[in-house]
């Protein structure tokens, strides 16, 4: 039987009750599955990525993650630890002054030792084709690296889950096709949202359509 790591049960958001942003939504996915979310523009589709990793909290329904319930802070920790999420502008996730430091820190957080989480770093900048990197100043790299940077980020912790929020987003073709290429040869789950339909293609084994505050599949 294959593993459920996620959940989303009768979900429901709003920031202001008035116009729900997620309503009764349900939605699952299962470890190997890589499943886009598709939708239009203020769909709600970041809001979702959020609300699986307890960066916002439903007003209604629930969220179950790796088996158990999550619903205060503190239940998001392991979550947080086990699902990665790369946000949508890689300069919202880089704020130390070189690559190294950037791609420890979910380690350290984690309370890996020094020489742990210099492994880890050199381990995922190795899976992102950016060996070397680790004493590059964050601020003066391309959009392109900035984005492997994170990536790097996110995949030094180990995460058995990866939230992919646009992360084809603002790049060139050279550093898209890397991109592309490096998240198809990952093993994690993914939950991809994008408007890249080549991305999807590549990617996706499943395709769901986020559309007045559900999950259409």
């Amino acid at each position: 039987m294959t593993q459920e790591l996620f959940r989303l049960e009768d979900l429901g958001f709003a920031h202001d009750p008035a116009r729900p942003v997620l309503a009764g939504l349900e939605f699952s996915l299962s470890a190997g599955e890589r499943v886009a979310v598709l939708g239009d523009n203020g769909a709600g589709k970041t809001t979702l990525l959020h609300l699986m990793v307890g960066l916002l909290r439903p007003q209604a329904g629930r969220v179950l993650a790796f088996g158990a319930e999550r619903r205060r802070e503190a239940d998001f920790h392991d979550v947080r630890a086990r699902a990665g999420l790369l946000f949508q502008d890689p300069d919202d996730q880089l704020f130390c002054p070189t690559v190294a430091e950037d791609v420890a820190f979910g380690p350290l957080n984690l309370g890996a030792g020094r020489a742990e989480a210099q492994d880890a770093v050199a381990e995922a900048l190795e899976q992102v084709g950016l060996p070397g990197f680790g004493e590059r100043v964050t601020h003066k790299l391309s959009g392109g690296e900035k984005r492997l940077v994170t990536l790097a980020a996110v995949l030094a912790m180990r995460p058995e889950v990866l939230l992919l929020d646009e992360p084809s987003n603002a790049l060139d073709r050279a550093a898209r096709e890397r991109l592309i290429d490096i998240l198809a040869g990952l093993p994690q789950a993914m939950v991809i949202v994008s408007h890249d339909d080549d991305l999807v293609e590549r990617l996706a084994t499943r395709r769901v359509v986020l559309r007045g505050g559900r999950i259409e599949e």
